[in-house]
């Protein structure tokens, strides 16, 4: 068991993740950053060392998944204007050869809750291409194959919207979610202007963090947290990681 410290959309905003010192120092928590490391923010090479230090030092206490920021780099579409330099990007391809990059994680909070980390959501069509796994863990294993039609698929794991796809799917389907899920990549709120960005039938079952800028979805069967901060170009004014004590990681 562990703190579990899952961290959204970093963005380059690498004054915003060296906030997450408090929580690398103490050897007893575990950081799962959701992906999406890069762009925008104006330190993307400060942002990328941080977490090369984190995963040559200890890399049992960072997990690292695949945002569609960092999906150009290692098989995806290009589509961000502006690429990184020759020595980022060869360093997320290694990080993907290696293992150190993976789509997905789960784990199993000290209540039972178990949730399916990955960067966008997974939504039911992804869900039922998998196999229908019935678990977070199995679901997380068989992302980490990396199957590569639903990899960069525009409604797979790393680029389907929470309040268009991932959600909708789920709520209006009639089918029960098996497992929570955690993500970033999108929201269903705008947290600039204090307002919901989603239909009537999603908001009357969220509700939202403000201040650590997390948002909660609850189902019949299970609920979704969307932990994207939205940094944009220079840092969100306040923001928190989701932390979960006495928790484990149940597959990485």
């Amino acid at each position: 068991m562990a703190r579990i410290v899952v961290v959204g959309d970093v963005g380059g905003c690498s004054a915003e993740l060296e906030r997450l010192r408090p929580f690398v120092d103490d050897p007893g928590s575990v950081v799962v950053q959701v992906g999406d490391l890069v762009d925008r923010g104006p330190d993307t090479v400060g942002v990328l060392a941080f977490v090369r230090e984190r995963l040559e030092s200890d890399p049992r206490r960072w997990v690292q998944l695949l945002g569609n920021h960092e999906s150009p780099y290692v098989g995806g579409e290009p589509f961000w204007p502006v690429p990184l330099g020759r020595a980022e990007a060869e360093l997320l391809r290694r990080w993907w050869l290696t293992e150190c990059l993976r789509v997905a994680a789960a784990i199993r909070t000290a209540e039972g809750e178990e949730f399916l980390l990955t960067h966008a959501g997974l939504a039911v069509p992804a869900w039922e291409e998998l196999g229908a796994p019935v678990t977070a863990g199995t679901a997380a294993d068989l992302l980490n194959t990396r199957p590569e039609e639903l990899l960069w698929s525009w409604e797979g794991p790393l680029w389907a919207e929470a309040a268009q796809s991932v959600y909708p799917s789920w709520l209006f389907s009639g089918r029960p979610m098996p497992f929570s899920q955690i993500h970033g990549h999108s929201t269903i709120v705008s947290y600039r202007h204090g307002t919901w960005m989603c239909e009537e039938r999603i908001r009357l079952r969220a509700s939202v963090d403000w201040e650590a800028r997390h948002t909660f979805t609850r189902l019949s069967s299970g609920r979704f947290v969307g932990v994207d901060p939205r940094h944009g170009t220079g840092g969100a004014p306040s923001w928190a990681p989701l932390v979960f004590e006495d928790a484990e990681l149940i597959s990485r």
